[in-house]
């Protein structure tokens, strides 16, 4: 009996310790995977550390650049440059893979009404605050016609007006459709851009603008408006340097499309005192560093630097 306890009782210790053993590894097992799946996942290296941009002269891509140099967290990146376009189509591929993806963006555009994209916070501040879109004209335009200068004046908006008309673009409406379609649809505020003006009979009018959605959007809509009250309207596409010097060497006769303090500030002082400005026709716009919502990712330092 004595001998058949010592030996149930060393059978009895050996299990327990067999237990403690296995108990032992599975813990160190569990908590390695933890470990493992807790790792943050390097958007970086699946981008090959690489912003994509739109046009070079943009102020969002010269702010993002501006970020590159700046945050610790983005040494070593690159702002890829192209086209809203291009942006655009790379944005709608990755999202469509849930493939990670950082562009310049900013609002109002149609692909926040498409996709369900955020902004990383900027806590150094390089991408400013809100922005306003406004509209220029060029010097004595109030005096030679004044029915032209008033309607640019009054021109004022929303986000939402804004992106109904690029979201129809994009669709495939042609931009002469979107901004006819939106007119029919908001008849009494266009009645408020053209209160007080007579209708004319063929005079020239000459609007510049930028090639992003927005201001395609916008420019169009001022220019079917115009062309309702007689005006012999005139749209060209230019990139941002070019665009503010036609209106401020009196080329043009105004723009809708100039984006302040943050994007189009160095054009503006370089321009101020040769060019009219007639204040926000949009309130609320933005610029930024911008990912879709599947991405693990809320802040420009949450990145990590190209090794």
């Amino acid at each position: 009996m004595y001998m058949w306890n010592w030996k149930r009782l060393g059978m009895a210790a050996g299990l327990s310790l067999t237990l403690i053993a296995a108990g032992c590894g599975s813990s160190e097992e569990e908590s390695s995977g933890s470990d493992s799946s807790s790792e943050d996942v390097s958007y970086g290296e699946e981008m090959d550390y690489e912003i994509t941009g739109v046009e070079a002269g943009a102020g969002v891509v010269s702010k993002a650049q501006t970020a590159v140099e700046e945050y610790d967290s983005l040494k070593g990146w690159e702002v890829s440059t192209s086209s809203s376009g291009a942006m655009a189509a790379a944005l709608g591929e990755a999202y469509e893979d849930e493939e990670p993806i950082i562009v310049t963006g900013w609002t109002p555009h149609w692909k926040f009404s498409k996709y369900d994209l955020e902004y990383l916070e900027d806590p150094e501040g390089i991408f400013g605050e809100e922005e306003q879109i406004k509209t220029m004209v060029r010097e004595g335009l109030e005096e030679d016609k004044p029915n032209a200068y008033k309607i640019l004046d009054q021109f004022n908006w929303t986000t939402e007006d804004m992106e109904s008309v690029m979201l129809d673009i994009n669709e495939g409406s042609s931009e002469e459709e979107a901004a006819q379609k939106w007119i029919e649809e908001n008849e009494d505020l266009v009645a408020e851009w053209t209160k007080g003006t007579e209708e004319v009979e063929g005079t020239e009018v000459k609007l510049v603008y930028v090639m992003w959605d927005s201001e395609i959007a916008s420019t169009h809509v001022v220019g079917e408006v115009l062309k309702q009250q007689g005006f012999d309207v005139t749209l060209t596409s230019l990139d941002n340097g070019p665009m503010w010097e036609s209106v401020a060497s009196g080329e043009a006769s105004g723009m809708v499309a100039a984006w302040l303090p943050v994007t189009h500030g160095s054009q503006y002082e370089k321009h101020e005192d040769s060019i009219v400005d007639l204040g926000a026709n949009l309130e609320g716009a933005k610029i930024g560093l911008v990912v879709p919502s599947y991405m693990d990712v809320d802040s420009i330092e949450d990145l990590t630097p190209a090794e």
